[in-house]
């Protein structure tokens, strides 16, 4: 249940600005999610509520990584262009 809220915070965090965004923290989110939903069918029984909620804990730390990588591609891109 208490898992639930690392959830909640990552939808929180997005209104936080790309730049305030942790790599680190959202790259340990993302991977940590997906290894715990491929444990929650390995287990038996299978843990379906554990599926679920590491789901989404991976998939908030997915998003804000893809945040953070559309933001530094557009940097770039946009340095390059004043550059030209």
């Amino acid at each position: 249940m208490m898992k639930w809220g690392l959830v909640v915070a990552g939808l929180a965090d997005l209104n936080r600005p790309v730049e305030k965004i942790s790599v680190p923290q959202s790259m340990a989110l993302a991977c940590t999610g997906l290894i715990w939903v491929r444990y929650s069918f390995v287990i038996i029984p299978k843990n379906y509520n554990l599926a679920l909620v590491n789901f989404f804990v991976g998939g908030t730390g997915m998003y804000q990584l893809s945040r953070v990588f559309k933001a530094r591609m557009e940097a770039s891109r946009s340095l390059n262009a004043v550059r030209e």
